[in-house]
């Protein structure tokens, strides 16, 4: 049976979001689509960044501070293997490692990724519908003004997510099949949704994937809630993610990238100025707090979405 709400997500603020809109809704009513685009080995397990943050915070038990990893986790076994190799880069806790160790095994004996996540989300007491976006790798590659390419990862967390961005490559994703599930989900909800991620390398990524930009296309009534405030993201690059694609970096900008799937986006009060200019472009605006400082305001803002949806809570 189709869900009643599909939203398309990235990591941390999609998260966020979705976790004051299971506040409003029945988690099993919701589907989320998930980005893939940053999933990579660390240590001969596979890591998907996004899949895990959303799951662990709508498990409760995410790291608030970080928005990502487990709430009082440890690393001791990182800083043992610091002694061993000169690569540990990349943060996992001792608790989070555990996830990883599954998944790879299941991976290994050849159940397919919406498979394991599916199996995930019910560990972790979830009724949720978690789909990642594909179960082939797909991974998300930057090109930078040195010549280098590098996946998402080693861009952000290594190399701390500098302005030498050149261009992104998407192929790997536009040669991806979609994961079972994402087309039917899309083409049989009530409502879709576009968290506040990244619009070019989480949501970007999603819309790279034969089939879904055509499917929400078709549909032409997404509402969005825009990842820029005040002409900054609240987290994460996607600021010289945007100039490098000629992008405007402002809730405008985002409109534009979404204006040929999307009736409707929800920007932060701060940029109610742009509403005339984004209405323009035929989208639907309401202006309201984005920040999500608190789970309350996060289920405040999932009410206007769905609201400005015609999906009621």
């Amino acid at each position: 049976m189709a869900r009643r709400v599909v939203a398309l997500a990235g990591g941390v603020g999609a998260a966020r979001f979705l976790s004051g809109l299971v506040r409003v809704l029945p988690q099993e009513e919701l589907s989320v689509v998930v980005n893939t685009g940053d999933d990579r080995d660390f240590f001969g397990l596979r890591v998907c960044p996004d899949l895990d943050i959303v799951t662990y915070t709508l498990a409760g038990m995410v790291n608030r501070e970080t928005g990502w990893g487990f709430e009082g986790d440890t690393v001791e076994c990182l800083d043992a293997l610091r002694r061993l190799r000169s690569d540990v880069w990349f943060r996992l806790g001792d608790r989070d490692l555990a996830t990883h160790i599954h998944r790879s095994e299941r991976l290994r004996a050849g159940v397919p990724l919406h498979r394991v996540a599916a199996e995930l989300a019910r560990a972790f007491g979830l009724a949720v519908e978690l789909l990642p976006m594909s179960d082939d790798p797909a991974p998300t590659r930057v090109l930078r003004a040195d010549g280098a390419r590098t996946d998402f990862e080693e861009y952000m967390v290594r190399d701390g997510a500098p302005d030498d961005v050149a261009a992104l490559d998407l192929s790997a994703a536009e040669a991806a099949r979609p994961a079972p599930g994402v087309l039917e989900a899309l083409s049989g909800a009530e409502t879709v949704i576009v968290c506040p991620s990244n619009p070019l390398v989480s949501i970007g990524t999603i819309l790279a994937v034969p089939g879904v930009r055509a499917a929400l296309a078709a549909r032409h009534d997404a509402v969005s809630v825009s990842p820029i405030i005040a002409g900054a993201p609240v987290k994460g690059p996607a600021d010289r993610l945007l100039r490098a694609v000629g992008a405007e970096v402002s809730a405008l900008g985002v409109a534009r990238l979404y204006r040929g799937f999307c009736r409707g986006m929800v920007i932060d009060r701060r940029d109610a100025a742009l509403a005339g200019e984004i209405e323009a472009l035929g989208l639907a605006v309401r202006a309201e707090q984005t920040l999500m400082r608190t789970p309350e305001i996060a289920a405040s803002l999932a009410k206007t979405v769905l609201e400005l949806a015609g999906a009621r809570a």
